[in-house]
């Protein structure tokens, strides 16, 4: 079995060589920006409080979770502070003491919401609203700028959603080729 998945692999990434160049010619794959790395914990509470304030902030993203949508290396995100949540929006949450991130919201429930990235295909966290500590409204690619209220973007998201049951094939793809 795991023979047949490696030989699956090889030929998917072999099929969609070319437009994997395409893909990565016209999105770019990093940035030659300066950036400073420091742990999540520490970056996301002073996040946290500058939004807490009223300020907007831009940070680069961690991490696969919210593949395809947003993908760490190239990818950065500008938060503004919370006024709404609706389903849908990537919001950036404390789940624990010390522990944030940035997912989708999937339900709300009175005061209780129910966040998943947009590359995992179980894991479901559980906050509250006052634990949202803000909301994406644009998405930065080192080519484009997308805004989160796009209705393109908007439409791709709630088909991502609706496809949830083949989300793992369409994941294996798309990681075949980026």
């Amino acid at each position: 079995m795991k023979l047949i998945k490696e030989l699956i692999r090889r030929l998917m990434r072999l099929l969609m060589w070319p437009v994997g160049c395409i893909y990565k010619r016209r999105n770019g794959t990093t940035s030659t920006e300066a950036r400073h790395e420091m742990p999540n914990e520490v970056l996301l509470g002073l996040v946290s409080q500058k939004l807490a304030e009223g300020h907007t902030t831009t940070i680069w993203v961690k991490g696969y979770s919210m593949r395809p949508f947003i993908e760490y290396g190239r990818d950065r995100v500008k938060l503004a502070p919370v006024s709404a949540l609706h389903v849908g929006d990537a919001v950036l949450a404390q789940i624990s003491p010390g522990h944030y991130v940035l997912h989708r919201i999937i339900e709300i429930k009175g005061d209780d919401i129910t966040l998943q990235g947009d590359g995992n295909l179980y894991g479901v966290e559980q906050c509250h609203a006052a634990d949202v500590c803000g909301i994406v409204t644009e998405y930065i690619r080192p080519n484009r700028t997308l805004f989160a209220s796009d209705p393109h973007l908007i439409r791709r998201i709630r088909l991502w959603r609706k496809l949830r049951p083949i989300r793992r094939l369409l994941l294996f793809v798309y990681k075949s080729y980026v």
